[in-house]
């Protein structure tokens, strides 16, 4: 992961680029035309490939202005921008310029995004190569930014600014930190130590490190004996005063910037501490121009299974928010890491309102059991389901130590593990309730559904094969590779849905080529066994294989879809009408029923402590309240999931919290110079902080406070909101009346 880099006493971070960009002329410009044009072709793949995207609350997108998207968590590299771009053009109508790693702007990606105005960013850890020599730390208690080298060359292969990376071991990318000095071709000083015990293992030798990364025998003073040092790579110093100037400029001129704040995909459960590069671009804008307006949009990409197709997502816009003016003097008043620490704070906390965040996998199935459990008798919609899971995160995160929420997490946990052994779904339990009769009719009728839906399956399925295998063998083969150099990926599976996609594009052409071609020759020599009437034009079968066999595909993928429903279906039905399999699967109904009392009434006892109007607030009524009636009414559910999303929390403007992403900035850095800083440029957390610190987000959390609503007790609060309604309603009566060619007094205008 890049780390800061600074250089003081340097001119200002815009200098070097006025020189290079003439004034007025957009470094990288956005093209409209190409940009509607490059969405309107591929995001066909996002139809293609998700069975659902829907987004929520895109009315809070500002339509005009400047606008900064910060979106998290970033689980599926290069879709996520495409997702993005496609769903803030479709309900917005807003173009945004996404900045996008140097090293992908090549091929297939680098075209794409060229044509939507992207901004390639240039990272350390993309251009760090092996150096020779090895290199050690020969005092690493007392001096432990001295780094010794033997056989090395630092004079000239390193540089100031620069960085030395550290192998990777099992799986993990090394540490980095950056050069502040070359001493001598085998000596440097770098701006920090080293931290944690791979890497003090890595430099010294020893085995007497403790998991903080302290070493126990501190009369030992250097590296173990007789140990020579380890590899290692050096990259250049990067210089960011252009991405930077490009970013202002494009904001500046009313623009939207698009950013993933954690630096890079990933597969967690949680979202990772936010770089430093979204801070200053938000800062630089308003300190150049305080009266942009620029506003700041946090975007959560909750997705549901990200790397499988026909997987669904939900694209959540969160309320809008400005940075307050005095965090911009202060990072005009040469107070940067302060301001640039708030503002971090600032957008973590609206981001944890749009996203789901858990300490781990586990924990987070537990959470989508518990709302399932939660929300018994009722179907909710999509952005209401993300929305539960929220807010359970949320009480799991303020009350896991209290022993409700333990033993019901661990029976949670139970229920899981049974659902697995059976190999079921949780929904799916509710066939133990069928009478034998019904069963046997409903598992025979599915079964002929079946039949008659594989009639249009088993010919697409045929000819796609070879991209189904394809794209399985690739994405799973570039996923290792993915994990194998990361240090933050849990499987690699962020970048498998981007490899399916490409693999796809690049192979299902060829195969409908090809498949074409054999038509077109079997018509030429025999008219296809003489089924083809000889007037027809054999060439002419090659324009119909292009309609013919990706219509056939796309056939096979929608009755295929509602297939493969019903074919998850039959198991539990089987199991239901097995007199073994189905005494524990009436058993598991019976429990699923009393856990489901349980977590109603842990979160019943619970909410009102984090929720104050906690019985109008909730999205589920209580399915086991004294009338026993299950769930709201139809039109009160809707009402109730109006009156949600309709209401943004308020946007952060003051720091409350330090998150992981503040306390990760380095106490001795003043980003002095912004050119000499990484867009991606922060530490990784502390391994002496909990990483259970975070801030949560659902608003109503401790980390997101909600104000009061404005008081209207008063007869002056009163006249002052009639007087808005009322003006109001005769704007909108003008509108109307210029729409249908009246004039104001009611006279026809000419």
């Amino acid at each position: 992961m890049a780390d800061e880099q600074k250089t003081n006493g340097v001119a200002s971070p815009n200098a070097n680029a006025e020189a290079k960009t003439p004034k007025g002329k957009e470094l990288y410009p956005m093209s409209e035309w190409k940009y509607d044009a490059f969405l309107h072709t591929f995001s066909v793949l996002v139809d293609l490939f998700f069975r659902e995207v829907h987004p929520r609350g895109a009315w809070r997108v500002p339509r005009t202005g400047p606008v900064l998207f910060v979106a998290a968590p970033h689980a599926n590299q290069f879709v996520d921008g495409l997702v993005l771009q496609r769903t803030l053009k479709n309900e917005s109508n807003r173009r945004v310029g996404l900045l996008i790693a140097e090293k992908s702007v090549h091929g297939f990606i680098g075209w794409g995004s060229r044509q939507t105005g992207s901004v390639p960013v240039g990272r350390a850890q993309d251009k760090a190569k092996p150096a020779k020599g090895v290199v050690y730390l020969p005092d690493p208690i007392n001096d432990p930014t001295l780094i010794r080298g033997v056989g090395t060359d630092f004079e000239k292969e390193a540089e100031v600014g620069g960085m030395i990376f550290l192998p990777s071991v099992k799986g993990q990318s090394g540490s980095s930190v950056d050069i502040s000095k070359i001493i001598g071709p085998e000596e440097i000083r770098v701006k920090r130590p080293f931290k944690g015990k791979v890497s003090l293992s890595q430099l010294t030798g020893r085995d007497d490190i403790d998991e903080q990364g302290n070493f126990t025998n501190k009369e030992l003073t250097g590296p173990k004996d007789g140990y020579q040092g380890t590899k290692f790579k050096l990259a250049p110093h990067i210089d960011q005063t252009e991405v930077y100037k490009a970013v202002f400029t494009r904001l500046r001129s009313g623009g939207c910037i698009g950013i993933f704040p954690e630096g890079g995909s990933h597969d967690r459960t949680e979202l990772l501490p936010l770089k430093a590069g979204v801070a200053i671009m938000a800062l630089g804008t308003l300190a150049e121009d305080p009266d942009c307006g620029l506003q700041i949009v946090p975007v959560g990409m909750n997705y549901f299974h990200a790397h499988k197709f026909r997987s669904r997502a939900v694209v959540e816009f969160g309320a809008p928010f400005q940075i307050p003016r005095e965090i911009v003097e202060k990072y005009k008043n040469n107070e940067r890491r302060d301001a640039i620490g708030q503002t971090l704070d600032m957008v973590h906390q609206a981001l944890s309102a749009v996203t789901v965040s858990a300490p781990d996998y586990d924990t987070l199935m537990c959470i989508q059991a518990a709302r399932r459990l939660y929300n018994t008798g009722k179907k909710l919609p999509l952005p209401m389901v993300v929305e539960l899971n929220r807010r359970l995160a949320v009480g799991f995160s303020k009350f896991k130590s209290d022993p409700r929420i333990i033993d019901v997490m661990q029976n949670v946990k139970d229920y899981n593990k049974q659902l697995h052994y059976l190999n079921i779904k949780d929904h799916q339990v509710a066939y133990a309730k069928m009478t034998l009769p019904t069963v046997i009719f409903t598992l025979l009728y599915r079964v002929a559904k079946l039949l008659v839906l594989s009639i249009g399956v088993v010919p697409g399925l045929f000819l796609f094969a070879p991209v189904f295998v394809a794209t399985k063998i690739i994405s799973h083969k570039k996923a290792k590779e993915a994990l194998a150099g990361s240090s933050v990926k849990i499987q690699g599976r962020d970048v498998m849905a981007t490899w399916k996609l490409l693999v796809a594009m690049a192979f299902a052409p060829v195969l409908y080529n090809l498949y074409s071609v054999l038509l077109a020759i079997k018509v030429y020599q025999d008219h296809l066994w003489g089924y083809v009437p000889e007037w027809v034009p054999w060439w002419s079968m090659f324009v119909c294989g292009w309609i013919v066999f990706p219509a056939i595909t796309f056939a096979a993928l929608r009755f295929g879809e509602v297939g493969m429903d019903i074919f998850k279906s039959l198991r539990p039905l089987v199991l239901c009408i097995s007199p073994t399999s189905g005494y524990s699967i009436h058993n598991l109904r019976e429990r699923r029923a009393v856990l489901a009392e349980k977590v109603v009434s842990v979160i019943n006892d619970l909410g009102p402590d984090m929720y104050e109007d906690f019985e109008k607030t909730r999205l589920v009524a209580d399915p086991f309240r004294e009338d026993g009636a299950f769930g709201l009414p139809k039109e009160a559910a809707r009402r109730d999931s109006e009156t949600t999303e309709a209401t943004p929390p308020e946007s952060p403007t003051m720091r409350r919290t330090l998150t992981r992403s503040s306390r990760a900035i380095p106490r001795n850095e003043s980003f002095s110079n912004i050119g000499k800083v990484g867009i991606f440029a922060t530490r990784p957390s502390s391994r002496s902080r909990s990483r259970s610190n975070s801030s949560g987000g659902a608003f109503g959390g401790a980390a997101f406070p909600i104000s009061k609503f404005t008081t209207l007790d008063s007869s002056a609060g009163f006249d002052e909101a009639s007087n808005k309604i009322r003006a109001a309603m005769r704007q909108r009566g003008q509108r109307r009346r210029r729409k249908s060619g009246q004039s104001s007094d009611g006279e026809t205008s000419e």
